[in-house]
């Protein structure tokens, strides 16, 4: 694929970053984010599974930032998100999940009512529509995140995952 083409893919991913819409990515996206999580949840925030959503969102901000944010002025423009985020990690999909990975432990606590360590297909469903995924699409990447079929999916199966889709063109 060729680079301007992995640009405007990426650079479509943004979105799901910029909660409110306002053209770039800053730590209340990342707040935001965890607020609708919890309340989708009905999830206290000041229980020990809300405090650490918020670390971990917390973390992916400062992951972020540190990788994109070129100017320093605590934003991500769509700019900064491609070539600053996202082309660095292009070939390293790994240090984007490590970046993610708190958030996204955090998240799945939040979702896992039993505690298992693993939520439901349906529940991740929930989860990705609270990021604004597309009801379809929402269902269709949680029935692929179930890779044994067994209608659950685990830590192990979503980070990698969310890494490929932010850095590797499809």
């Amino acid at each position: 694929m060729v680079s301007t083409e992995y640009e405007r893919r990426i650079a479509a991913r943004f979105a799901t970053f910029d909660q409110d819409g306002n053209g770039y990515i800053d730590r209340e996206d990342f707040n935001a984010a965890a607020k609708a999580l919890l309340a989708e949840f009905a999830v206290p925030a000041r229980s020990d599974k809300g405090q650490a959503l918020y670390a971990g969102a917390e973390a992916f901000w400062q992951g972020m930032a540190g990788i994109a944010d070129r100017d320093g002025d605590q934003r991500i423009t769509r700019a900064e998100f491609v070539t600053g985020a996202v082309k660095r990690l292009r070939d390293n999909p790994g240090r984007f999940a490590e970046i993610a990975r708190p958030f996204l432990h955090a998240a799945l606590a939040v979702a896992d009512a039993d505690a298992d360590g693993r939520i439901g297909t349906a529940d991740t469903a929930r989860v990705l529509r609270v990021f604004h995924v597309p009801e379809e699409t929402a269902r269709q990447a949680a029935a692929a995140l179930d890779a044994d079929g067994d209608g659950r999916v685990g830590e192990a199966e979503i980070v990698p995952a969310f890494a490929r889709y932010f850095t590797v063109p499809e």
